[in-house]
């Protein structure tokens, strides 16, 4: 059965940090990209970052660079995501989600579709607030 459970998120005063966990089972981790898309109240998904199934290639969103930081853990089959200088406007629930690359090790998806991965967590919240 695969799975994908994040934890991590919680309630933070503007500035603060957070770091997101995302466990993964069922299915081989390495072989997947992986990203962080969200979704703020009221709001459509976001896609917020990804990372190559290797761990070695990174992209942000620009509302995130420079903040947010991805990695991947292939040993423990957990991806992350570092947190920083949190804004009230990073209030949302984080997903993770997993996209199969084929036989590019160079490969991942930066779209916000749910139905464009192959596996896609419950979700943690965030909440930004003082």
């Amino acid at each position: 059965q695969v799975q994908l459970v994040e934890s991590g998120g919680a309630l933070v005063q503007p500035g603060g940090s957070l770091r997101l966990s995302c466990a993964a089972s069922g299915f081989t981790f390495s072989n997947y990209a992986m990203s962080w898309v969200r979704q703020a109240p009221g709001k459509g998904l976001e896609w917020v970052s990804a990372i190559n199934r290797g761990g070695t290639l990174t992209d942000y969103a620009d509302s995130v660079k420079g903040r947010f930081t991805i990695s991947k853990d292939n040993a423990k089959n957990t991806l992350y995501l570092q947190m920083a200088s949190l804004k009230p406007e990073d209030t949302a629930l984080y997903y993770c989600a997993a996209k199969a690359t084929g036989s590019s090790n160079n490969y991942y998806y930066t779209g916000n579709s749910k139905g464009r991965y192959d596996y896609w967590g419950q979700g943690t919240q965030v909440t930004v607030s003082s």
